[in-house]
């Protein structure tokens, strides 16, 4: 059930001509004998891949009839990611917003509306995913999973087979594949750091414990004050991951368990009408991490807001890999998760005002944790304290059986989940706080000084638990050596139990059963016309349906995703592009800006085409491109002024592109000089397509290299941001000027080193 691939210099990145000649400038300026070929390899290997595949056997990624992308451990490396969406930025096709810390990032794909997190992004951990909801309030699923050196790969797959596979979900499935042991032991050490502060240690050891027995095992720990500085050690964590593997005469089991305790400061949208606010600015910091929050009836306690998003959990599984008799295959997944996903955030409520528009006395107020006396012209912004403790647990378990014939196959498969979801919140909690790095709370403003909070609050207790069953079998067909059809139907039942007490006062304010049945199906052919050359056309049906907090805010009608796909792929000794045109229509989309608020219901449309491509040439050069160009337009709603807008956040155009140079020095020192450039059109930040709310286009560099000093130690240095650009990602849900009082800025530049060594 592994994967792996060829040693190419993969990445995907967006663009701006002045970034590519700066990269290839340091390369040409270097004082490099450069090699005649690639020090680590001249040979292309095959790229195989398992994710979407209707067998659960793996195919060849150039026969593979869906849209799906691949990286390996050193194509990550070059991404360097702070955050594991950072990740997803190379994923044609894919708008991620990173923005947000080491969790809480909001994720896109193909059009699909959304108005944050990621309600169309599964994310697996050998093939089994981690938490079947896609999204739930305050929590998306690549919080629950942290890069280190034990992932050694991870596939991209989208819209393709994901309707009928794995839990269901129309969008985006990413899988993570784990490192195993060889008869070899191996391992590394590596020491991080950055200008920021940064200091973390990751280790891995991988061998053989006997015969066709062998073990992996690694993890990290590590502790930053942030990307952006908030005066404390914002960035903490620890991460331990076993994985153990069995080679059966007729296949392979293999066990695995990771636990994580890892959290970072939460960076929420900031005033950027403020002078001196830019992409290095957090309100929170040192005078205001410790706040008093009163919830319930007359309840109060005191919380640490610098722990921001995090993940504080265990998830173990394993798979079970048969190649039985007489052409019989059986493929066995599972996973077990719990945890907890907390939530601090300090979130803005409106824009900046001065201090006197205000204050009690129209001239100042007083910082409640320094005593220092703020005059009227200082920016002030109310700020609300929010709290979301989230306890989750999840099983699932993923069945099927292959029977192969002379031309063709039939699968069978049972799919079956429970998880569940106990919350606590309290939201809102606002008071007006002085706009600076780590800028206090204020009294002398009389909301600040009572329990009216300024402005709403929302405190909720509450239980969900779901259970998700589902039957799917799929066939293909060889017409001939060329052309392959294939086809999936999947037959799901979707349970729901939820209470909810609103105002924490001990009653139940509602209580949800729903249990409600869906058909979901594919079918796509392919067409190898030429050796390694190849077209697919592909349709498919799926539904989203509603979790708990959909439930909460009478979301209770599931949403239909069409899907429509036509795919040309071609790989050779030196290039491989993978070109797929897409249509989708995503049917009942629901969204509101914070709880109580009136609900929107769109209909919207998308269709557009995605391109991955490599180059790679025998000297040690090679390119990489993703680029997204896509259309989106709201065809129904229940604001029926939005009707022709685009969707919300989405840019029409998206394009990466990374160069890549291998080198060799005389004393046979070698390494990769890299860089990435990205770029994405404007934006639309609201469903109105407000002019005053454009997010607008912006081009970011990050550029790298990586010198192998002998065949045991390696360094990389990685910048991020080089020009320092002041992108923003998204706006202010929950404003309500018409104006883009608030936006959430890109990471400022920053400088990460990293040394290791290979045993």
């Amino acid at each position: 059930m592994l994967i792996l691939e060829k040693e190419d210099n993969n990445m995907t990145n967006k663009f701006k001509l002045s970034s590519i000649t700066l990269a290839m400038t340091l390369a040409c300026q270097a004082n490099y004998s450069l090699a005649a070929e690639s020090p680590e390899s001249d040979e292309k290997i095959e790229k195989i891949v398992v994710t979407g595949s209707l067998t659960g056997k793996a195919v060849a990624k150039e026969e593979a009839s869906f849209a799906i992308s691949s990286f390996s451990e050193d194509d990550m490396a070059k991404i360097a990611p702070k955050s594991t969406a950072d990740l997803f930025k190379a994923v044609p096709g894919v708008w991620a917003e990173s923005s947000g810390g080491v969790s809480g990032a909001n994720v896109f794909v193909r059009g699909f509306p959304g108005a944050g997190d990621a309600p169309y992004l599964t994310v697996q951990l050998q093939g089994a995913p981690i938490f079947p909801p896609p999204t739930l309030s305050f929590l998306e699923n690549s919080t629950l999973f942290r890069i280190d050196d034990t992932v050694e790969f991870m596939e991209a797959l989208r819209g393709g087979t994901n309707p009928v596979l794995s839990n269901g979900q129309p969008g985006l499935t990413t899988n993570f594949l784990l490192r195993e042991g060889s008869e070899d032991t191996e391992g590394s050490i590596k020491y991080s750091t950055s200008d920021y502060g940064l200091q973390r240690v990751d280790g891995v050891i991988s061998g053989q414990i006997s015969d066709d027995l062998y073990f992996m095992m690694g993890g990290y720990f590590k502790s930053s004050p942030g990307a952006r500085d908030a005066g404390f050690n914002a960035e903490k964590g620890k991460q331990l991951t076993i994985n153990i593997t069995k080679e059966l005469d007729n296949g392979k089991v293999n066990l695995y368990t990771r636990s994580t305790d890892d959290h970072g400061t939460w960076y929420v949208p900031a005033p950027i009408t403020v002078e001196g606010v830019d992409n290095e600015f957090t309100q929170i910091g040192t005078n205001n991490r410790l706040q008093e929050i009163e919830f319930g009836e007359g309840e109060s306690k005191v919380f640490d807001f610098g722990k921001g998003r995090g993940w504080d959990g265990t998830v173990s599984g394993g798979s079970i890999d048969l190649t039985l008799d007489n052409g019989w295959f059986l493929v066995d997944r599972f996973s077990y998760t719990n945890g907890d996903a907390d939530t601090y955030g300090l979130l803005p409520q409106g824009g900046a005002v001065k201090l006197s528009t205000v204050a009690d006395n129209g001239v100042s107020a007083t910082g409640l944790a320094t005593g220092t006396v703020y005059d009227g012209d200082t920016d002030v912004q109310m700020v609300g304290g929010w709290v979301v403790l989230k306890e989750i647990e999840a099983f699932t378990n993923d069945f099927i059986l292959t029977k192969t014939f002379d031309k063709g196959s039939v699968t069978g498969g049972f799919y079956n989940s429970t998880y569940s979801s106990k919350d606590w919140w309290s939201l809102g909690n606002q008071s007006y706080h002085v706009v600076e790095q780590g800028g206090e709370n204020l009294t002398g403003i009389d909301c600040n000084d009572n329990a009216d909070h300024c402005s709403w609050s929302y405190d909720i207790n509450s239980i969900g638990e779901g259970k998700t069953t589902a039957l799917y079998l799929a066939g293909s067909f060889e017409f001939s050596d060329a052309l392959t059809l294939d086809a999936g139907v999947r037959r799901e039942n979707h349970e729901i139990e939820y209470t909810l007490d609103v105002g924490l006062d001990g009653t139940l304010d509602q209580v949800h059963s729903f249990d409600e049945t869906s058909t979901s199906w594919t079918v796509g052919a392919n067409w190898m016309f030429a050796d390694k050359q190849g077209i697919f056309v592909r349709t498919s049906d799926g539904s989203k349906m509603p979790f708990f907090d959909d439930l909460r805010e009478g979301k209770v009608d599931p949403q239909n995703v069409e899907q429509y796909e036509l795919g040309y792929k071609h790989s050779s000794d030196n290039f491989e592009l993978y070109a797929t045109g897409f249509f989708n229509e995503v049917t009942g989309d629901k969204f509101s800006s914070r709880p109580g608020a009136p609900i929107q219901v769109t209909t919207t449309e998308a269709y557009g085409v995605e391109l991955d491509f490599s180059f790679f040439t025998d000297n040690g050069f090679s390119v990489t491109v993703g680029a997204t160009l896509q259309q989106t337009e709201q065809t129904e709603s229940s604001t029926p002024e939005n009707i022709g807008n685009e969707a919300a956040r989405l840019p029409n155009w998206q394009v990466r592109i990374t160069p890549s140079y291998d080198f060799e020095l005389d004393s046979g020192l070698y390494g990769t000089l890299y860089g990435t450039i990205s770029s994405a059109a404007d934006r639309f930040s609201d469903n109105a397509n407000t002019d005053a709310l454009i997010l607008e286009s912006f081009a970011k560099i990050d550029v790298g290299v990586i010198v192998n000093l002998t065949d045991e130690v390696r360094m990389q240095l990685a910048v991020n941001n080089l020009t320092d650009e002041e992108g923003l990602t998204e706006g202010d849900p929950r404003g309500t000027s018409g104006l883009l009082d608030n936006g959430r800025y890109i990471l400022p530049r920053s400088i990460d080193f990293n040394v290791s060594y290979l045993f």
